[in-house]
């Protein structure tokens, strides 16, 4: 389990304190489809533990590289967890990160196999492709129209769950800082 910074006194309090951190989600420990609330392992560049982290989510995957805004919590059973306020996907910076990212189930049509096929023909540029010119997919060997339609399909869906997941949980966050600034008058 990985563990927070050592906190002052100070900034243990009614407000906690946002900080931003950054990693690949390794494992999906707890996921509710009716709340996208999620308990979640992330690896962190020059961190040996994986780091907990808690909150609601759309839909995230294994492979995915997350930057996250929140604060450290100590949970009474299960210790230190990073809750996440906010949060924005990033692509992943590696072959293996995309690879990863594309197998992982989040984008039907394309499994392990095609992910590493799909990578091995257009290297980094592959989610660049995907996004914005996903006909090229033709150009890898086993991949047909109807396949690329399914995958087309699936990104777009993904694109837009992600999008009304980011604004309630905005909204989640707001109404939640608020009630906690009228807890505290």
């Amino acid at each position: 389990m990985s563990t927070p910074p050592n906190l002052s006194p100070q900034q243990v309090s009614a407000f906690p304190q946002n900080e931003t951190i950054t990693g690949v989600v390794e494992r999906l420990t707890f996921y509710s489809a009716e709340s996208g609330y999620t308990v979640a392992r992330l690896t962190r560049p020059r961190s040996t533990e994986l780091t907990t982290i808690v909150g609601s989510f759309a839909n995230i995957q294994p492979g995915q590289t997350l930057q996250l805004t929140g604060f450290w919590r100590d949970h009474p059973q299960f210790g230190a967890q990073f809750q996440v306020v906010n949060y924005k996907e990033t692509k992943p910076a590696t072959l293996t990160g995309i690879e990863k990212y594309l197998g992982s189930g989040l984008i039907k049509g394309v499994g392990p196999v095609t992910a590493k096929r799909i990578v091995a023909h257009f290297g980094l540029e592959t989610l660049d492709i995907i996004e914005n010119q996903i006909e090229r997919l033709i150009e890898v060997q086993g991949i047909a129209k109807k396949r690329i339609t399914l995958i087309k399909n699936a990104w777009s869906t993904q694109k837009a769950i992600k999008e009304v997941m980011v604004f309630l949980l905005s909204s989640w966050c707001f109404y939640y800082l608020c009630c906690e600034d009228l807890q505290a008058i």
